[in-house]
């Protein structure tokens, strides 16, 4: 039996701009990272008064392509490894 390699789940920050609208952020989360409306609203509140929120969280390749999605439509993100 193959012992399969642990791979550690990189999480995506979203950090507050001042030029992304709140709808926009939204629409985004809901579109890029499927959230739902409830769970983008809650995550664009965080961020607006904390200035920053975890908004995925998964292994290497899904992260990284959500991470270039998100910073496709302009918005501000980091990945956390």
């Amino acid at each position: 039996m193959k012992k399969r390699k642990y791979n550690k789940k990189i999480s995506i920050i979203l950090l507050d701009d001042n030029v992304n609208t709140f709808d926009h952020v939204v629409i985004s989360l809901q579109e890029i990272c499927g959230h739902n409306y409830f769970q983008a609203v809650q995550c664009s509140h965080l961020v607006h008064h904390v200035g920053k929120c975890e908004i995925f969280k998964d292994y290497c390749d899904l992260s990284t392509t959500i991470y270039e999605e998100l910073q496709h439509v302009g918005l501000t993100v980091e990945l956390i490894k």
